[in-house]
């Protein structure tokens, strides 16, 4: 009740000039410096950050002003390839007691706590066994049950890039079967034909993807005017890039070229995969190019020689008549919670050794990069 009493206090001396000033403070002004000095008698660390979120909630009800989070992730590949005798993801599956929620259980509440998750979608689903002529001979082939769709808005996914070089193992007509089973499960995806759109707190989110392979003479072109036209209709707007080569721990000269040329266009945000390998992050015009998130939930191997990953997070601040970006913040995971093998749960590290040896490693590639982020906060 103390808390309470002392929010509301704070609220009746903030209010009259955060409604004058709307435009020149940010939330973290209203609630007064890290969002704990404003409450007194709070006795632990959890009982500040709980009023702070209490006083941030008040305040946005009152004033207008809304903070959106969103959470990028990297390759979300289940299910198993219809060629094998053995199925690796079912198998672990059984261990887990049939739930098939299993994968989502140590990074749940993370993407339920959000305005948005976005990852790459990057298998099908269906029960069909077609294999078009120029994928038999293709290493890896991936497809999960239909009703394998729930895991997605059930866990706090909301969003899908459909643009990668397995969305087509089975077809195009599975192709289409896939995104339908997307849609009646209330998930939105984009690829380089359909842009997704997803609306929270009264504003819309554009989300366009495109796959690069020997397509950038193309894309150079094709990009800057698909992003160009979706920010005149939208007021955010984010692309996702399948891009680079397996196992590149940094991008190459036409993804830094491609990301910085959709920024220029208009994305507020850019986010890659393909790589299997998380990249560094570049700050270019005030954006973020995300080079590659890595892996997320990855069914394709029961070992990856690398099971480092990280998701990132930002916030964008909206009033009635602006968006500005506030923050960004990685969160370091390894994509299975074991680590004698994978068993396809994502799970954050809480290893200090594990987690600086993921933030040296982004630092030390972005080193090859124009602008490189000069941090990667683990907090707000």
């Amino acid at each position: 009740m103390r808390k309470i009493i002392g929010i509301l206090l704070t609220l009746c001396l903030l209010l009259p000039a955060a409604i004058a000033e709307e435009e020149e403070l940010s939330l973290l002004d209203l609630v007064g410096g890290n969002g704990t000095e404003i409450v007194t008698g709070l006795e632990t660390a959890e009982d500040a950050e709980s009023a702070a979120e209490e006083t941030v909630e008040l305040v946005e009800e009152t004033t207008g002003i809304r903070t959106i989070t969103a959470t990028f992730a990297g390759d979300f590949t289940i299910g198993a390839d219809c060629r094998k005798s053995t199925n690796i993801y079912e198998d672990e599956l059984e261990k887990q007691g049939g739930d098939i929620n299993f994968p989502m259980r140590n990074i749940r509440d993370i993407l339920l706590e959000d305005d948005l998750t976005l990852v790459n979608f990057e298998g099908t689903l269906t029960n069909s066994t077609y294999i078009p002529d120029n994928k038999k001979e293709n290493s890896f082939l991936f497809s999960a049950p239909p009703e394998y769709v729930s895991i997605l808005p059930d866990n706090g996914i909301e969003a899908v890039s459909l643009e990668n070089n397995h969305v087509m193992d089975h077809g195009e007509e599975v192709y289409l079967e896939t995104q339908q089973h997307l849609t009646d499960a209330g998930v939105v995806w984009s690829n380089a034909e359909t842009i997704g759109v997803y609306t929270v707190k009264g504003v819309e989110i554009a989300m366009l993807s495109y796959q690069t392979f020997d397509m950038y003479d193309t894309l150079f072109t094709q990009v800057p005017l698909d992003v160009a036209e979706a920010k005149a209709k939208y007021p955010l707007v984010i692309v996702s890039f399948h891009w680079g080569a397996e196992k590149d721990y940094a991008p190459n000269s036409n993804q830094q070229k491609m990301g910085k040329m959709a920024i220029d266009a208009g994305a507020d945000l850019v986010v890659g995969h393909h790589s299997h390998r998380i990249n560094p992050i570049e700050e270019y015009n005030g954006k973020y190019i995300v080079y590659s998130l890595g892996n997320f939930c990855f069914a394709g191997n029961t070992k990856p020689d690398d099971m480092s990953s990280f998701l990132f997070q930002i916030r964008w601040r909206v009033t009635d008549t602006d968006i500005t970006q506030e923050a960004f913040r990685i969160i370091p995971i390894r994509i299975s919670s074991r680590t004698d093998y994978n068993d396809f749960a994502p799970t954050v590290l809480e290893k200090e050794t594990a987690i600086d040896g993921l933030l040296s490693t982004l630092k030390e590639n972005g080193r090859k990069l124009d602008n490189p982020v000069s941090e990667y906060p683990l907090e707000w």
